[in-house]
């Protein structure tokens, strides 16, 4: 359909959050939990919900133009798609999922050598298969559908499973010896797609937009007031991705400075603004950051 860019939308545990990135990019998502095709308040996208470890085969078969999922299951699925940005995000935070080699806990196995000739249960079965195959221990990789945490000892030796905590691994007796591989979420496209003018400036739209909500998910902006006197004092204790705003006030005497910082350095910048005499300090939450 010409002017329509069909996108997935990871089914499962990376939906809502997903849902919720768009929302910050500027998209509004609504998915009433019984039908695969939500509605968007983009009449140039078409939405369907897939599951992540799908998305790359229809992205690369051309059924989507484009869809959100983690690198993992495009390095599981061999194909040839696009990785057009990186989104770091995930089901319970902001950072990288890791899939950990993990074995019960008084097991006696300590390293991946150490498993030579027995049974490992995952669903990412190539990459776990590469895996041991580069260190040349030979193992029985099975798939598993799900519950991997409580196979071992049973049911398989050691496990492969993503984590973002570890906190599942550890509630079911396990300790985890080695990483597999890092994760995180992109947007990722067809080869078609991205030969189309139309579909590629969509799509980069979009990847632009959602980075930015990305990036302005750790950031801060700050506002404040400083007497010209001090302003130096003020600049010196401010980092800043370019240098700060400073704007002249009615009073000539005095000048607003906005600037934009790491969230969690503010309960450290603040105090010593303060100390540096600035007023009426303001800090807000951001939307997007474009650089």
């Amino acid at each position: 359909m010409a002017n329509k860019l069909r996108l997935g939308i990871p089914k499962g545990s990376l939906q809502d959050a997903t849902i919720a990135l768009f929302k910050r990019a500027g998209w509004n998502i609504y998915a009433d939990g019984r039908s695969y095709f939500p509605s968007i308040d983009d009449s140039e996208i078409e939405c369907m919900l897939i599951r992540a470890q799908e998305m790359a085969r229809y992205v690369d078969h051309g059924v989507l133009d484009a869809g959100l999922t983690g690198i993992d299951w495009v390095v599981e699925s061999g194909l040839d798609v696009t990785s057009v940005t990186t989104l770091t995000y995930a089901k319970q935070s902001r950072r990288k999922v890791r899939w950990v080699l993990a074995v019960p806990e008084g097991s006696g196995f300590e390293r991946a050598e150490d498993l030579e000739g027995k049974i490992v249960a995952t669903e990412l079965v190539e990459v776990t298969k590469r895996y041991f195959a580069e260190k040349s221990v030979n193992v029985k990789v099975e798939f598993s559908w799900g519950a991997t945490e409580v196979k071992p000892p049973m049911l398989a030796d050691a496990i492969v499973e993503v984590t973002e905590t570890g906190s599942s691994l550890k509630a079911n007796h396990l300790k985890i010896i080695d990483t597999v591989l890092e994760s995180e979420t992109h947007l990722i496209a067809g080869r078609k797609a991205l030969d189309d003018p139309w579909k590629h400036k969509k799509i980069d739209q979009i990847a632009l937009m959602l980075r930015g909500a990305i990036d302005a998910q750790s950031q801060v902006g700050l506002m404040l007031n400083v007497k010209r006197d001090d302003l130096d004092s003020v600049l010196a204790v401010l980092p800043a991705l370019n240098s700060p705003t400073v704007s002249q006030l009615s009073d000539p005497q005095w000048v607003a400075v906005n600037t934009i910082l790491d969230e969690g350095a503010a309960r450290d910048v603040i105090p010593r603004l303060k100390a540096a005499r600035a007023t009426g300090i303001v800090e807000y939450p951001l939307n997007k950051v474009v650089l």
